[in-house]
């Protein structure tokens, strides 16, 4: 079975540098998650204006305040079918911070959107994906839509980030990533950069966690 983010890019998976395809190749028929420990080199944030999206942003658990330097970081990468019988892979990130700090990211594969999309709670964002120079996968987040109900629009890009988002695999064996946060009106929101290892971990008849599941389940994308 294919990853979701083979089925996203088609043959230019084949372009990724060998350790991002396996990290990023497989599926919940695998049984398995990948677990990353490192540190992140630099959390930054942008002028006190900003402060108000990245307060939302916390509490969306997509953003937060806090900023610093070598602030200790873990991802945890499990792939696992939702209610839905999505096949779908989570991205559970913790930073360190002074007032700890977690990003929570649940990513499917729509053959109708043609894209990734992170169904995290009420929102569904598109993410688009590339392969860089470095054969690192680059993952753009897009339109932005909001459902609670029978309600459901597109969310103004104006009151929202934009993520760019770059992993990549270096010399030092270490998986390195950059990630950008933008305003269209605001400018840059949010960032940081680091490196982290990672390691393989099984799962228990194709469970996770249970700390990783979302509290909630949305089946718009």
């Amino acid at each position: 079975m294919r990853s979701i983010y083979e089925q996203a890019l088609g043959d230019k998976f084949k372009l990724l540098h060998p350790r991002i395809q396996e990290r990023f190749g497989f599926s919940s028929k695998d049984r398995r998650g990948s677990v990353g420990k490192g540190v992140m080199d630099k959390v930054w944030r942008s002028k006190f204006f900003t402060l108000p999206f990245l307060y939302v942003g916390s509490w969306r658990r997509i953003m937060f305040p806090e900023y610093g330097a070598n602030i200790p970081f873990s991802v945890r990468n499990y792939a696992y079918r939702d209610p839905f019988g999505r096949e779908t892979v989570t991205w559970i990130r913790n930073f360190e911070t002074h007032h700890p700090r977690r990003f929570d990211a649940y990513m499917i594969y729509s053959e109708e959107r043609g894209c990734i999309v992170d169904t995290h709670e009420h929102l569904a964002v598109d993410i688009h994906l590339s392969v860089d120079d470095r054969g690192g996968l680059r993952l753009r987040s897009g339109e932005q839509r909001f459902y609670e109900g029978l309600l459901g629009f597109r969310f103004p890009m104006a009151f929202s980030g934009v993520a760019d988002v770059c992993e990549w695999f270096e010399d030092d064996q270490k998986f390195h990533i950059e990630v950008n946060v933008h305003n269209a009106v605001c400018g840059p929101l949010f960032g940081y950069t680091g490196s982290f290892t990672t390691e393989w971990v099984s799962t228990s008849n194709g469970q996770i966690p249970a700390d990783l599941l979302p509290v909630r389940y949305e089946r718009r994308e």
